[in-house]
């Protein structure tokens, strides 16, 4: 049988236990009690309309898409102004189309893209160019158009209805065909009556942009 003093250990620790078991139990109502106001709080929100805070979304923004919006330039008024007289310039081209008229024929001619049909075509712009045209060789008819144009000479086999610049100032149109350094000018376009209209003696020419 245990003596006095173990039965006194005993009692005291029975009293611990029970002391134990009263707190973790008053704790775990506690607890209970607290989450059930939160979620009657919530509940009560919820139900008057009343947001409940949440995190505001962050907008992320990537290197490169930040570069772009740095680096995109804004079309400004001076640019739309650029593009504006770039339009203009394009209107006002040179036309790379002529017209040559001979005695009452008249005959539609392409020019080359080089500077000297360009420079030939701005002599058109405000009148046309009338030429005095010799007759030489039985093949061609020249005449002298009193200003030098930028001539690039090369090896050339002309044809028929072929136009171009000799020595650097003088107008050739062929009705035949030879062989010489000339400048490419143009071309007519269609060739039907075209020999008959230069005929065999000295013509007068006229070149115009037909405006």
């Amino acid at each position: 049988m245990p003596n006095k003093e173990g039965r006194l250990f005993f009692r005291v620790c029975l009293s611990l236990i029970s002391v134990c078991r009263e707190t973790v139990t008053s704790m775990k109502r506690k607890l209970m009690q607290t989450l059930g106001g939160i979620l009657l709080l919530s509940a009560i929100l919820t139900g008057c309309g009343i947001p409940i805070p949440t995190r505001p979304a962050v907008s992320v923004q990537t290197e490169d898409a930040a570069k772009t919006e740095q680096t995109a330039p804004a079309k400004t008024e001076a640019t739309v102004s650029g593009d504006t007289a770039a339009d203009k310039d394009e209107e006002e081209e040179i036309p790379m189309q002529v017209y040559i008229q001979v005695g009452n024929r008249t005959f539609r001619a392409t020019l080359e893209s080089n500077e000297a049909a360009k420079a030939f075509a701005e002599m058109m712009q405000n009148e046309p160019v009338i030429l005095q045209m010799h007759d030489y060789a039985g093949f061609e008819k020249v005449g002298s158009l009193g200003r030098a144009l930028p001539a690039s000479d090369a090896q050339t086999t002309t044809q028929a209805g072929d136009i171009v610049l000799y020595n650097g100032n003088q107008i050739v149109l062929f009705y035949g065909s030879n062989s010489w350094r000339y400048t490419r000018l143009g071309r007519i376009d269609d060739l039907a009556g075209w020999e008959e209209a230069l005929g065999s003696g000295d013509v007068t020419a006229t070149f115009s942009t037909g405006k």
